[in-house]
């Protein structure tokens, strides 16, 4: 059985290299979470599609579904998953965030 939700998902992240599902847009965060995430990839020069799970309620739980992570924003690098906002924070403070991207061979400008 076939759940397009969970197809739309491994969709974006396959097609994207970077895709952070968020609450709002990267232009108009409507969370203070999703808002941190887009101020550090945007601060890194890191190009990223931003999926607003506002827009969809099935969209919203699906990706908790899809992650096994019960919060939103979730952060995708190359169709990983790499965590939601206090993860991707302390990742970028420690400098783990920028190896991190290198080593998936994602540009980022800082």
């Amino acid at each position: 059985m076939s759940n397009p939700v969970q197809e739309s998902i491994q969709k974006d992240i396959s097609e994207n290299d970077v895709v952070v599902f968020m609450k709002g847009s990267p232009v108009f965060p409507q969370c203070g979470f999703s808002a941190a995430v887009v101020q550090i990839l945007s601060h890194m020069g890191v190009k990223f599609k931003g999926v607003d799970v506002l827009q969809d309620g099935e969209l919203r739980n699906g990706i908790k579904e899809f992650s096994q992570w019960p919060t939103i924003p979730q952060l995708y690098v190359k169709g990983e998953f790499v965590g939601g906002c206090d993860i991707v924070r302390e990742m970028f403070e420690s400098g783990e965030l920028e190896t991190f991207l290198k080593d998936k061979n994602v540009q980022a400008a800082a």
